[in-house]
């Protein structure tokens, strides 16, 4: 992963959400404890992990101290995507003691979360290493965070669902319900969106034999047993991508994925996340 993969729209989105972090940090007074320091004051300054992880959020990390003050310089020791080892140095950063004394605790925020989001991505990813499936990630994530997490899945190995309920069609049991059936609810959303990819979830072996003869693209099995998605990974013979979802874990998880299904999706790799732990220290230039 590196920063060349945000598009100008993304980029748009990293903007916000860092201006917005830090509003909420600095207020309308300002950091009124690193105001003690002389603006012609700079700092080295060295960013530690103390635990194994996966690097992610750089881009969010930088912006958070460039947006204070664009003369200051940060070198990667890694990128984003790496595995970081326990007690590993992240980067270095020099300039303006100011700003780095109140862009701080905003870039680390980023980078232990995301970071986090990756490391468990990977957990995952690793686990069911050598079988055909794929783990997706969910819109189970932090507000105002969503492109960042699923960025952040990426940088783990995991792969993206839909990023909202604008650029993919997902038929879950209320739409089925409201439609009909399996078939009425796909035919209607095909007729009105023919070329967005469509998947349906399905809750038994009717619905999917029902899905199966429709136009549906992926079929989401919705909390199948092991035994029961090994039948439907039979009756479906390739005709259809098949996606496992409901209460994955790593105990279960390449349980699942030796089922011979095409995709698991994890809220809790987004929703579950435990931070990366961070440290910066200052140190005499």
């Amino acid at each position: 992963m590196n920063l060349a993969s945000h598009s100008k729209d993304a980029l748009k989105v990293i903007n916000r959400a860092v201006n917005s972090a830090l509003e909420e940090d600095i207020g309308s007074t300002g950091d009124v404890t690193a105001a003690s320091f002389s603006d012609n004051e700079t700092a080295l300054a060295k960013v530690f992990s103390r635990e194994e992880a996966v690097l992610c959020g750089q881009q969010w990390f930088e912006l958070a101290f460039h947006k204070l003050n664009p003369d200051i310089v940060i070198d990667w020791e890694l990128n984003d995507g790496d595995n970081l080892e326990k007690g590993a140095m992240v980067c270095t950063l020099s300039g303006n003691a100011q700003a780095i004394l109140t862009g701080e605790r905003t870039a680390l925020n980023f980078l232990q979360t995301l970071s986090g989001t990756a490391t468990k991505t990977k957990l995952y990813v690793d686990r069911i290493e050598g079988t055909n499936a794929h783990i997706l990630d969910t819109r189970k994530t932090i507000p105002g965070m969503r492109y960042a997490q699923k960025y952040a899945v990426r940088c783990g190995g995991g792969k993206n669902h839909r990023m909202g309920l604008y650029d993919a069609i997902l038929i879950k049991e209320n739409h089925i319900t409201t439609a009909g059936s399996v078939s009425q609810a796909v035919s209607q959303a095909k007729q009105q969106y023919p070329t967005i990819k469509l998947e349906i979830e399905v809750e038994n072996e009717e619905q999917l034999k029902e899905a199966l003869n429709t136009q549906t693209d992926v079929i989401l099995l919705d909390n199948f047993s092991l035994s029961r998605l090994e039948a439907a990974v039979t009756l479906t013979d390739g005709k259809k991508k098949l996606e496992a979802s409901g209460n994955m874990t790593l105990e279960n998880i390449r349980e699942v994925a030796k089922t011979g299904v095409d995709y698991i999706s994890i809220g809790a790799i987004t929703k579950h996340v435990q931070a990366v732990d961070f440290s910066m220290r200052f140190e005499t230039e």
